[in-house]
């Protein structure tokens, strides 16, 4: 009876995993015929069709080589790895080192609050209002401390970030499927996304906490006392890194219901006494840094987010289809008092609700969300001032280009989820659960495309599960695939 109910829950899940990646799939034929084929579509044609033949050629040369030898496999892994950090460094030297959007907060406040100052100067500022990021500013100010007020610091650690976060999607594909030519091709559909690494040039939370989290999610697959405990550690200080621990712990715990609790059709309570240290090794971890930043007086708020409504504010806009919108913005004046922000916050919001209750705009408004979350340009490209290093004609090529790689994610994360309808190891669901619960989440707060790069990884997983599904078709189809 258990591993039905267990049995279940799966094909549920996976069953709303196609779902979720049919609609980002023809969302992104949307968006690729509206913004390329019918402006150039020559181009967009020929460009496409050379993305194809190079990730085709290059995933069959990677499936075709052989995965019984360690050493060679080693190799294999290290080359990509090598030749990512090549093209990571020389994409740091494409773009200039400016800082901006929120990146720029914290690089500009990084050394001013080494000296003494105080981050915040009235109880609706910035690191007031949004105290729980100032975990990464201690980060960016910790980097400062040690290599001075350089941002090419930040930079490289990004890249060193990247490296290991390619390490880390290897290593998961390898525990969950046990197949090392899948693990290349995931690592190799990650890598060639630009989208996904552009803004190793910005001072961005994302790869740090993207890193801790999958961290996090190998050490939990490890199954041993001591992996769990360092598992809270590791999550505990991605979630102050990068605040979406509330979304990963959910998962977590959802996979820990159905997949740890359930075995061999009867309850295994030791596993969720696993799962239990994880979560309290977390409490303590982030509890204690917020407590810390509190009487150290740097912040004192503490971790806390003090302004959870502004993102349902954007969110539920149905003017600017849930995305920052400086409409909205100006009809506030961010200058006001915590209390008084709150409360315009509060209304706000009623009004649109209300106004989605009275056009009949929810579908729309949640459709037009996920396309801009998932579908669409991750604008992380456009954040990096690209432009002024660049011809106009040369930047929307660059940009043409990254969003090739987020299509090549789309496509085979597409034949992935395809696959597992099929069945899958249960280990896989670790790696589902947030996703879905992040997508789900995202469809009522604030969206930017940028936003999806901490589970490109997953994606990439089940990309890596897509094309290999391909080549495995192809060469029991035809047999012309000696291996």
């Amino acid at each position: 009876m258990l591993s039905k109910f267990q049995s279940i829950i799966s094909k549920l899940v996976i069953v709303f995993l196609v779902i979720f990646t049919s609609v980002v799939l023809i969302q992104a034929g949307q968006f690729y015929t509206l913004n390329y084929l019918k402006i150039e579509p020559v181009l967009a044609i020929l460009v496409f069709l050379c993305a194809i033949i190079f990730v085709g050629g290059i995933g069959l040369l990677l499936y075709r080589i052989r995965d019984d030898d360690k050493n060679l496999n080693r190799l294999i892994l290290i080359s990509l790895l090598l030749i990512f950090a090549i093209a990571a460094l020389i994409w740091l030297k494409l773009v200039p080192q400016t800082q901006v959007s929120d990146f720029k907060a914290f690089w500009k406040m990084a050394p001013k609050a080494l000296d003494g100052e105080k981050i915040f100067s009235y109880d609706n500022d910035y690191f007031a209002k949004w105290a729980y990021q100032t975990g990464f500013l201690v980060y960016v100010m910790t980097v400062v401390k040690i290599f001075g007020h350089h941002v090419i610091a930040i930079q490289l650690l990004n890249v060193l970030y990247q490296v290991l976060i390619l390490l880390m999607v290897y290593l998961l594909a390898v525990k969950i499927t046990k197949k090392v030519k899948l693990a290349r091709l995931s690592v190799f559909i990650l890598m060639i996304d630009l989208d996904w690494f552009a803004l190793n040039s910005q001072a961005d939370n994302q790869y740090l906490g993207m890193l801790l989290f999958l961290v996090t999610f190998y050490l939990i697959l490890k199954d041993r006392y001591w992996s769990y405990a360092l598992a809270g550690l590791t999550l505990g200080v991605g979630s102050i890194i990068r605040p979406i621990g509330p979304v990963i712990i959910a998962g977590i715990v959802v996979y820990a219901l159905i997949y740890l609790l359930i075995e061999n059709n009867s309850f295994n309570w030791s596993k969720i006494i696993k799962v239990v240290i994880t979560l309290l090794i977390y409490q303590v971890i982030f509890s204690g840094a917020s407590l810390a930043i509190k009487n150290s007086g740097l912040n004192s708020y503490g971790l806390t987010n003090r302004d959870s409504e502004w993102k349902f504010v954007v969110g539920l806009d149905a003017n600017s289809d849930g995305a920052y919108d400086q409409k909205m913005v100006d009809r506030f004046n961010l200058k006001d008092s915590r209390a008084k922000m709150s409360a315009k916050e509060h209304q706000v919001i009623r009004e649109n609700i209300a106004n989605l209750n009275e056009t009949h705009g929810w579908l729309k408004l949640l459709w037009n969300k996920n396309a801009k979350l998932w579908a669409q340009r991750a604008i992380t490209i456009d954040f990096t001032g690209v432009e002024t290093n660049h011809s106009l004609k040369t930047s929307n090529f660059i940009k043409l280009l990254g969003y090739l790689g987020s299509l090549v994610l789309i496509i085979t994360s597409w034949f992935g989820s395809i696959k597992l309808l099929k069945g899958t190891n249960k280990e896989l669901f670790l790696l589902l659960l947030p996703l879905m619960a992040y997508a789900v989440v995202q469809l009522l707060i604030e969206v930017q495309g940028r936003y999806r790069l901490e589970f490109l990884p997953v994606i990439a997983i089940l990309g890596g599960i897509g094309l290999s599904w391909i080549y495995d078709w192809f060469k029991l189809k035809w047999g012309k695939m000696n291996v």
